[in-house]
């Protein structure tokens, strides 16, 4: 049984919930990006992120020198992102009703690819249209530092170590609580190798 910890009012870390499924949930992102490969996107100021993204669900995550934005199709492929994985499905609703938030029920999937040196900036998840569904962030691979604030960039954010099979889920009074990822130590994986994934939960529309 995961443990819970509670990081902030809405936001909960459930310890260890998704450690027997993390090689189901790896297959599952392996398949998505032999469809839809991990790449770097680029920001609307020009720059290119140090952490490789690819999707899956009804809608996908993007940025590019037009903007932060929700598209159905990859735009390298021209296709359909990826279905949503069952598994991703049950387990995010799982984690999700664990952590307070019944009901949830995401249509997209953010997946990210971290190496060593990578990290996430501080920045809000607000291109989604109801902000009243949680996040839920599943690690899996090598451990990180979960950075985690508050309302305001300025807001000095706690930093939460993770471990693979740690979720992270944060909504209510903390949806649009900045948050990010320290740059990640380099080491070795059992299941991932060198990198980290994080798999984010959403309900974008």
């Amino acid at each position: 049984m995961a443990r819970i910890e509670r990081i902030g009012e809405g936001a909960t870390v459930l310890r260890g919930f998704a450690i027997e499924d993390a090689a189901r949930l790896f297959d599952a992102v392996c398949a998505i990006a032999a469809v839809a490969p991990f790449r770097r996107m680029v920001t609307p100021g020009g720059f290119e992120m140090s952490v490789q993204m690819t999707n899956c669900g009804a809608l996908g995550w993007i940025t590019d020198r037009k903007g932060y934005r929700y598209e159905r199709r990859d735009p390298e492929t021209g296709e359909n992102w990826p279905p949503m994985p069952a598994v991703f499905l049950e387990l995010g609703k799982r984690a999700s009703a664990e952590a307070g938030f019944a009901g949830f029920f995401p249509d997209s999937c953010l997946i990210n690819r971290y190496e060593a040196g990578t990290l996430l900036s501080l920045h809000q998840d607000r291109n989604e249209r109801d902000f009243g569904a949680p996040i839920v962030s599943f690690s899996l691979g090598l451990a990180a530092v979960f950075l985690f604030g508050g309302a305001e960039r300025s807001h000095r954010p706690r930093r939460i170590p993770l471990e693979s099979g740690d979720v992270v889920i944060w909504g209510g009074a903390s949806r649009l609580a900045f948050h990010g990822v320290a740059p990640l130590s380099a080491s070795v994986h059992p299941l991932t190798g060198d990198c980290r994934i994080n798999l984010t939960l959403r309900k974008a529309l």
